[in-house]
């Protein structure tokens, strides 16, 4: 009974984590090999769904880009993955195979907003000038 009393207590913060979707494409309005979003505000807890919209593309975390206490994650070519994010922080999300043409997004998990203090000097060229594009657009909202 005391079990039963402690899982219903939990109930309801299960009840509050959300389901985001995020699309791997190979063009939209920002450009070629995007994320769309390329940034998501979530909640520790949450989770994130990555579909495989468009052929050739997987979702996995970036060396160097993920909050203490967060585990990395690859996901498989042209297959969905679902990710759930405890660790608050930013997460920096790639394309394996179009990471070095700067398929990335970045995601905030809790309240603190990314920067670019938050990326790593040994991003390559293309996946830099996006998490910059990115960044400056959040700015500007």
């Amino acid at each position: 009974m005391r079990r039963l009393v402690v899982l219903l207590g939990l109930l309801p913060l299960v009840a509050l984590a959300d389901t985001h979707t995020v699309e791997m494409l190979n063009r939209n309005a920002t450009g070629s090999m995007p994320f769309a979003p390329d940034y998501l505000v979530v909640q520790p807890g949450d989770t994130v769904k990555f579909l495989a919209t468009a052929p050739g593309h997987n979702a996995a975390t970036i060396d160097g880009m993920i909050p203490e206490g967060g585990e990395a994650f690859v996901g498989n070519i042209n297959e969905e993955i679902e990710v759930t994010l405890d660790a608050e922080g930013i997460w920096g999300i790639k394309c394996s195979p179009h990471y070095t043409m700067g398929m990335v997004m970045l995601i905030q998990v809790g309240d603190t907003t990314a920067t670019e203090d938050d990326l790593p000097d040994n991003l390559p060229a293309p996946a830099r000038q996006r998490f910059v594009e990115i960044l400056s657009r959040q700015a500007n909202n």
